[in-house]
């Protein structure tokens, strides 16, 4: 007899289970249920310290979304050939040093890139700033903004907006060490 009263509260166990199971609302049947109040679980502060950081990091990675590199759009574009031609116009009247520096990954920066060289002259420096001029209006059809420092003839200024040439002297590029001052830019050098 024993036997069949167990059976019986099991397939009466079950079939409540499964009755709460279809309404969608699925409770333990826990000795509890038999009148004692149910003890909420007791999480340590392990585990709530690691639920709080996982809510914290889900939070921040639908802030975050994955950066993806682009293809190169037409403005890139646009300024490679753009970088192209200054550099051009730089070496077709023989500057010295053109340095190339990547400003992109800099926060705060005035443009995307310097492109700097130096002559030995104030007729030289000059010389090469008419030259990127004309060079760069041949090859892009582009204008410069605005120019600077054509009557000293120390340090010209020529800008692009997003590509900023500088034309210096010698001693002038030396003393105002511009690679020093964007030290956080990608540096490159062209060769002659």
């Amino acid at each position: 007899m024993a036997k069949k009263t167990v059976k019986k509260a099991a397939v009466k166990k079950n079939t409540k289970t499964a009755a709460k199971k279809s309404t969608g609302t699925v409770k333990k049947t826990t000795k509890a249920s038999s009148g004692a109040k149910a003890k909420k679980p007791v999480l340590t502060e392990k585990e709530i310290a690691f639920r709080m950081a996982n809510v914290i990091e889900n939070e921040e990675k639908k802030k975050k979304p994955a950066v993806k590199r682009p293809k190169k759009t037409s403005s890139e574009k646009e300024t490679s050939s753009l970088l192209d031609a200054i550099v051009e116009g730089m070496k077709d009247r023989k500057a010295k040093n053109i340095t190339i520096l990547d400003l992109q990954s800099i926060e705060n920066r005035v443009t995307d890139y310097f492109v700097i060289c130096d002559a030995d002259s104030n007729t030289h420096v000059n010389s090469i700033g008419d030259s990127v001029t004309e060079i760069v209006e041949k090859m892009t059809k582009e204008r410069p903004y605005h120019i600077e420092g054509t009557q000293n003839g120390e340090w010209i200024l020529i800008d692009y907006i997003n590509i900023v040439a500088h034309v210096f002297l010698r001693e002038m590029r030396e003393h105002y060490n511009i690679e020093g001052l964007w030290g956080d830019a990608e540096i490159t050098e062209v060769k002659d």
